[in-house]
């Protein structure tokens, strides 16, 4: 995924190191892993993370390593998380058993559980400084990780809407960057979004994104931009800046942690809903929600 100039969560392995080809395991080690980070790693811990995401199968059943996986599949969370956590073990010092340990303890050792249930058990979601829309003492907060160009994203919007509609002062919104690896402008998207966020007018940003429909050039993003109005000398300066990047990284961190493998995905009250994005679908699950005396008491508590 590229926001400007090189990819923003891509890094090269390094086409100078000496290591064996690895070929059955996997890309070669100087081929770049889509969303793997290697910064701050030796030659040697390359070297090993690049066998360790070779050998590791990655747990989301397509039955590819992790590594394969990265490649074939970059939208993957299962590979992107479990390559994560080996990655940060090996720089933190572990050797290759314990950051094999890590990654099976991980919350991408293993897919969700296909049960039935349309709202799974509940996670811990960061929403401080996330864009909201609503009462904060509405008793249900729906938390939605999105990306601008996915086309399911851009189906499900109008639906998220009419749900706000429905229930004005029982449900608010809260939006989080989750740009694909697999879609080339979501990132720039994403970016321009949270750019628009520090200057008061996200929703307006997000409405216009949406209303683009997936074609998310540089220059129509930029007509957007003035359109709504913003300070374009500072959208720009933002759009690259180090605090914008930090929040959409945090942003896809957040989704990694709560299992979030695709786009949209929404949360009701942490817990993650597994159905149709649509009003009609959503009713009677927030309907039964509004019953709830956790939902009730954690409203009166904000």
């Amino acid at each position: 995924m590229s926001v400007l100039g090189p990819p923003l969560f891509t890094m090269a392995l390094g086409a100078s190191l000496s290591a064996p080809s690895l070929r059955a395991q996997g890309p070669r080690v100087d081929q770049a892993l889509p969303g793997v980070d290697l910064t701050g790693l030796t030659a040697a811990q390359k070297v090993t993370v690049q066998k360790l995401l070779g050998e590791r199968d990655c747990s989301c059943g397509c039955g590819m390593k992790v590594a394969e996986c990265r490649v074939k599949d970059p939208g993957c969370g299962f590979s992107k998380g479990l390559a994560k956590v080996i990655v940060d073990s090996i720089r933190s010092g572990k050797d290759e058993k314990e950051a094999l340990a890590a990654a099976d303890a991980s919350n991408f050792a293993h897919p969700p559980q296909s049960d039935g249930r349309l709202l799974s058990d509940a996670v811990n979601i960061r929403t401080e400084g996330s864009p909201v829309l609503g009462s904060a003492m509405s008793p249900i907060k729906l938390v939605e990780f999105s990306d601008f160009q996915c086309p399911y994203c851009i189906l499900a919007t109008p639906e998220v809407q009419r749900i706000l509609k429905a229930y004005p002062a029982q449900v608010s919104l809260v939006f989080k960057e989750y740009p694909l690896d697999t879609h080339s402008q979501a990132a720039l998207a994403a970016a321009a979004a949270l750019a628009a966020h520090r200057q008061g007018k996200f929703w307006e940003m997000h409405d216009a994104l949406f209303a683009l429909k997936g074609r998310l050039s540089r220059e129509a993003i930029f007509a957007v931009a003035a359109k709504i109005g913003l300070d374009m000398k500072k959208f720009q300066a933002d759009l690259s800046s180090p605090e914008v990047q930090k929040m959409m990284v945090q942003d896809i961190q957040d989704g990694d942690n709560a299992g979030v493998n695709g786009t949209p995905t929404l949360f009701v009250n942490g817990k993650r809903y597994n159905s149709n994005v649509t009003l009609e679908a959503l009713k009677p699950v927030l309907d039964a929600e509004l019953k709830s005396p956790t939902s009730a008491a954690s409203a009166a508590t904000r």
